[in-house]
């Protein structure tokens, strides 16, 4: 098996994982969990409104883009960007916080 066929195999096999994490995923955690890491920059609920930032997407708005995909938003929050804090979430914390923003489509 070549370099490349083995990454390949390996993303599969990632996503796959973050798929299954984000179908198991507990939406009601993720709820309290947006309370508690992300209600500061973006608006993460219908009767939140506003957040203390306008520089962070409302959770609907993420919720409603096109292509939306819980999986996807799931490695996205364990490999946060510059603008975000690193909040440490385990990989069935960032499921179910996916899983939360999802409900809000």
């Amino acid at each position: 098996m070549s370099k490349s066929e083995m990454l390949g195999a390996a993303s599969l096999a990632a996503a796959i994982t973050m798929t299954n994490l984000a179908f198991g995923a507990d939406a009601n955690n993720g709820r309290r969990l947006a309370y508690r890491w992300c209600e500061a920059c973006h608006v993460v609920s219908a009767t939140q409104t506003r957040p203390a930032t306008d520089q962070a997407p409302p959770f609907a708005t993420i919720a409603r883009r096109p292509g939306f995909d819980a999986a996807k938003i799931t490695l996205f929050l364990l490999d946060p960007h510059p603008k975000m804090p690193d909040m440490n979430l385990s990989r069935i914390e960032a499921g179910d916080l996916a899983a939360y923003i999802a409900t809000l489509k």
